[in-house]
């Protein structure tokens, strides 16, 4: 019925909207569908040198939006590094967001590679399917859910104190933050929802704070693969100082190499001398 009343150009798009699974996918990855107050999803097209966005009109204030919007590039040195770096290894990838890196990082993965990404928020998601399906990305697991140490149910903050979408500042609060405009979300642990047989050579985290939980997760993955970490935290953060990240991440021979964009990028010893 959908090949007939939809014209053959636009199938891809119209199988992504319709929920299709992404081909491949395991089935935590299948897209965790909130239903609860659904509305139209109001957005808006637009493009940059990588490829075509569909940019929520909710977060047309936020940073990344106005850059995809005014036909620029969000994070360009952030990017270039990525996709530098990527080699012929899978990718991590999480706030998605509206998809704002999805472009330019499907376009430079290997063939076979996979660029895992992970978006709770549900509107980001939503558009986030629909800039995966203006860009015929085929290499692209994306999935509607958070990052945790452990598969558990809690909640995404979608506005600020003033009422103001948060957009790519979405995050992850339990059922006992005070926030008002809080929904539903599924949390999962990278080390259960990425399968073993994967090469991770990047994880990238925009995770607002969550950090710790989502590398607790990620930990048997991190020891098995040793990507490049890049990890966007607050500035005012001591979390990549602190005991935990010592006994966990530096201990396995990571350094800090740079920082790029607001975000740290911490590498293996042996890479980082091999670079």
């Amino acid at each position: 019925m959908l090949k007939k009343m939809i014209p053959k150009a636009w199938l891809p798009l119209a199988r992504r909207l319709y929920g299709s699974p992404h081909r491949g996918a395991p089935d935590v990855l299948r897209g965790y569908q909130n239903t609860e107050n659904r509305t139209a999803l109001r957005c808006v097209v637009s493009y940059n040198k990588y490829g075509g966005y569909c940019v929520p009109e909710s977060a047309r204030h936020r940073p990344a939006a106005k850059a995809i919007l005014d036909g620029d590039v969000y994070e360009p040195q952030t990017l270039a590094y990525m996709i530098a770096n990527c080699g012929n290894r899978d990718i991590v990838h999480a706030g998605t967001f509206f998809g704002d890196f999805l472009p330019a990082l499907s376009a430079a993965l290997h063939p076979g590679a996979l660029l895992w990404a992970f978006e709770p928020n549900h509107e980001n998601y939503c558009c986030a399917n629909i800039t995966i399906a203006l860009n015929y990305s085929e290499n692209i697991r994306l999935a509607n859910l958070g990052l945790g140490a452990r598969s558990e149910r809690l909640f995404v903050q979608t506005r600020d104190s003033n009422g103001l979408p948060l957009g790519g500042r979405s995050r992850i609060v339990d059922a006992s933050d005070s926030c008002e405009d809080k929904d539903a979300v599924q949390v999962v642990s990278i080390d259960d929802t990425v399968p073993s047989d994967r090469d991770i050579g990047i994880l990238q985290l925009d995770v607002e704070g969550y950090e710790k939980k989502a590398l607790t997760g990620a930990l048997a993955t991190i020891r098995r693969c040793m990507p490049i970490l890049i990890l966007e935290v607050w500035p005012e953060s001591t979390f990549t100082t602190s005991n935990w990240f010592s006994e966990n991440i530096l201990s396995l021979g990571y350094e800090k190499h740079a920082d790029i964009h607001g975000n740290t990028v911490f590498l293996p010893r042996k890479k980082w001398k091999e670079g």
